[in-house]
């Protein structure tokens, strides 16, 4: 049995097309069931536990993160409440006042209302030498 050449020639083309359409046909099954099954519940299912190790990773740096964050907050404002307290000597006065409940009592009070100056005396040094100097004569107005 011989095969003349253009027999084989005819038979190449014919299943050439064949194969061209055939794939074309199998990709668009392919392509349309894959599109179906991603906007499925199921596939959102599928992924969460494909990616779960990942999810995991970054809820655990978040929180990681976010005690950092505290725990440097925090830090910062007990500095600087500190530093406060050390420059208007609210420490002080609450330490002289913590056996007498009224004094103490005033002494929140003042630093509330009044400011702290209030309770650290207006009649310092420098504040009565300017006081004199703008009254005039004998601190007579």
């Amino acid at each position: 049995m011989e095969i003349e050449p253009t027999v084989l020639l005819a038979y190449a083309i014919i299943w050439t097309i064949f194969y061209a359409l055939l794939s074309k046909h199998i990709a668009k099954l392919s392509r349309d069931k894959w599109v179906e099954y991603v906007k499925s519940e199921e596939s959102d299912d599928v992924l969460v536990e494909a990616l779960q190790a990942v999810i995991e990773e970054i809820e655990d740096r978040m929180h990681d993160k976010l005690e950092d964050f505290k725990a440097s907050f925090f830090g910062s404002l007990g500095a600087a409440s500190k530093k406060l307290d050390q420059a208007t000597g609210q420490g002080a006065i609450k330490a002289l006042t913590k056996d007498n409940p009224v004094m103490g009592f005033l002494a929140d009070y003042m630093m509330k209302r009044g400011g702290i100056d209030a309770l650290q005396g207006q009649n310092t040094p420098n504040n009565d030498t300017q006081k004199r100097s703008e009254t005039g004569k004998l601190g007579l107005k």
